[in-house]
């Protein structure tokens, strides 16, 4: 058996009981919709809360604990809601380990943001020696995105790349590497369903790259009915 596996099956046997949840991941949802309230995700309008919500729950179901699923609400907070000052915020507001793990899901806290390849490699980077919360929130933060790309790619097809900074290519490189990071660290089972949701992604587009080819091969269109 593969280490990784290994690994993400003794996760599992740690499992956690079930997250107890109380007022303070009641006033983190309403302190994450306040900050997020005008933000929307790339191409489709949807407020940007659902992915916070959708982000938190995956931690939840994944075994995580109170902190952890305040800190997945609030694991973009830093990086396009405020900087240094939300940075203080939040762990005024809800202690120093959710804003550790909050300070380990974000790649930027500055505007503008550095290089986009430069930015994604250092994260990617950094992960070895994230926190097993940190990479907790990264694992199901990076499934909901990855679940969206996935369902999107079937709506839209090959113009959803056109709504990512990294393009086509750098999407497909900088979740791949992610998630074969968090699968060496021992990411559980949150980084297994990343994997598995990333390879239907790769699937789906060496798909589209052999009806380019076999097209290309066929000739122009005109051609093909002589």
């Amino acid at each position: 058996m593969p280490a990784a596996e290994r690994r993400d099956r003794g996760a599992t046997r740690r499992r956690r009981a079930p997250a107890r949840l109380g007022p303070r991941f009641e006033r983190a949802l309403a302190y994450a919709a306040r900050l997020h309230r005008d933000q929307r995700r790339k191409g489709s309008g949807i407020p940007y809360v659902s992915h916070l919500l959708a982000t938190a729950a995956l931690t939840i179901e994944h075994g995580g604990d109170e902190d952890e699923a305040i800190a997945a609400l609030l694991h973009d907070a830093v990086e396009d809601q405020g900087g240094e000052a939300t940075r203080r915020a939040i762990r005024r507001r809800f202690g120093a380990r959710v804003g550790a793990i909050v300070d380990e899901c974000s790649d930027a806290d500055t505007i503008p943001k550095p290089p986009w390849r430069e930015r994604k490699q250092r994260y990617v980077a950094h992960l070895a020696a994230a926190s097993p919360s940190a990479r907790l929130v990264c694992a199901c933060d990076k499934l909901h995105n990855a679940l969206s790309i996935l369902s999107d790619l079937e709506r839209h097809g090959e113009a959803l790349w056109d709504r990512f900074r990294g393009g086509r290519e750098g999407t497909l490189w900088y979740y791949r590497a992610i998630a074969d990071e968090l699968l060496r660290a021992g990411g559980g089972t949150a980084a297994a369903a990343l994997a598995h949701v990333v390879g239907e992604i790769e699937q789906w587009a060496r798909t589209a790259d052999g009806g380019r080819r076999r097209r290309r091969s066929q000739g122009p269109p005109e051609a093909r009915h002589r």
